[in-house]
């Protein structure tokens, strides 16, 4: 499940990502982030993980081809986890994208948010 977080900025766009994620899942998101890029020309984004299953075969799809469709449209990246396998999702996500990615404890959740205003 994706749940949008509220945010200080219509340029930061933050989302809670939980349990499996499905293809109805980034029908949701994308749309969100597509229309801070029609605003603003470039979006910032949290992605804070809390109790993640990963993807299922189509979302992992929608995954791939969001990365590729947005990877010079997106400026920072805030990875906010629990587990030493989400840490690593930070270095295995830079080569997709241009956006400066850097990753944060759970309980940095703030200090990501500030990261992210951060010019």
């Amino acid at each position: 499940m994706i749940e949008q977080l509220k945010s200080t900025s219509d340029k930061t766009i933050g989302f809670k990502l939980s349990g499996k994620l499905h293809d109805e899942d980034y029908k949701t998101f994308v749309p969100l982030v597509d229309a801070a890029i029609a605003e603003h020309g470039k979006a910032r984004l949290l992605a804070q993980f809390h109790d993640f299953q990963g993807w299922d075969a189509k979302a992992l799809w929608d995954d791939i081809k969001f990365s590729t469709t947005h990877c010079t449209k997106i400026e920072k990246i805030a990875l906010v986890g629990e587990k030493s396998w989400e840490k690593s999702m930070a270095t295995v996500c830079k080569p997709f994208t241009k956006a400066k990615v850097q990753y944060f404890e759970a309980s940095q959740l703030e200090d990501a948010w500030k990261w992210l205003e951060e010019e």
